[in-house]
């Protein structure tokens, strides 16, 4: 390929409506990867904050201590810690107005814990809506770009008497620049979406497991008439 076909000569010698096309697909895709580079840091953070609150959970501290930790670890606590948080502060509010019905502590508690759920949830598959619309809609940009660069440049072919390959061929690479364009931003995207939406939802069956678990040990808890101090 010789420097005029080259790629940043195709570029640069596009029609104007066929640049403005490959810059914002550029700009879609730089985009698309700094979403991807901080989901894939926030989808491993999730994971191995779960795994160290279950391992901890698991290990036989008592609930108020595990309940003591959370609240003073807010911040930096994982979406099972503080689905557990919640659940232990509605539990406790409750029992602090002298509630000891067994099924209203745990329905409050159960449902204090579905609302943090779906919290964590929402935050767990921002920006997945971005990458999606980024793998659906950059090919038909791209091929915007390559119908209007092949109509620009059967345009300008137009006043010439005698038409060859080596006449068509440049305005027609112009315009197929676009498409490759489109698709390398699209593809990634579609990649990185299936792979996130897969892993949010193993997350989203290991929270849910864990709600499942830890209603059970309130229930026997509440069972046995104690306070939900151990498990």
């Amino acid at each position: 390929m010789n420097n005029d076909m080259s790629i940043v000569s195709l570029v640069l010698h596009a029609s104007f409506v066929v640049q403005i096309v490959m810059v914002i697909l550029l700009s879609i895709s730089v985009a698309s990867w700094a979403a991807i580079i901080r989901k894939i840091t926030a989808i491993k953070r999730i994971q191995n904050l779960n795994e160290e609150f279950e391992r901890v959970f698991w290990s036989g501290t008592s609930l108020n201590e595990l309940f003591s930790a959370a609240s003073q670890n807010a911040k930096l606590a994982g979406p099972m810690e503080r689905i557990f948080a919640s659940g232990m502060r509605e539990y406790q509010k409750l029992r602090e107005r002298r509630i000891s019905d067994a099924g209203t502590l745990l329905d409050g508690a159960r449902r204090a814990m579905r609302a943090s759920f779906q919290r964590e949830m929402d935050a767990a598959e921002s920006q997945l809506a971005f990458l999606a619309s980024v793998g659906s809609v950059s090919p038909y940009v791209g091929l915007f770009g390559t119908v209007w660069g092949i109509m620009h440049a059967f345009t300008g072919l137009a006043s010439l008497q005698q038409v060859t390959l080596a006449t068509v061929a440049p305005g027609i690479a112009e315009a197929l620049v676009a498409t490759a364009i489109g698709l390398f931003a699209a593809i990634p995207a579609v990649v990185a979406y299936n792979r996130f939406a897969r892993d949010i939802d193993r997350v989203a069956i290991k929270l849910e497991t864990f709600i499942e678990e830890f209603s059970n040990i309130l229930q026997r808890s509440l069972g046995s008439g104690g306070s939900a101090s151990g498990h």
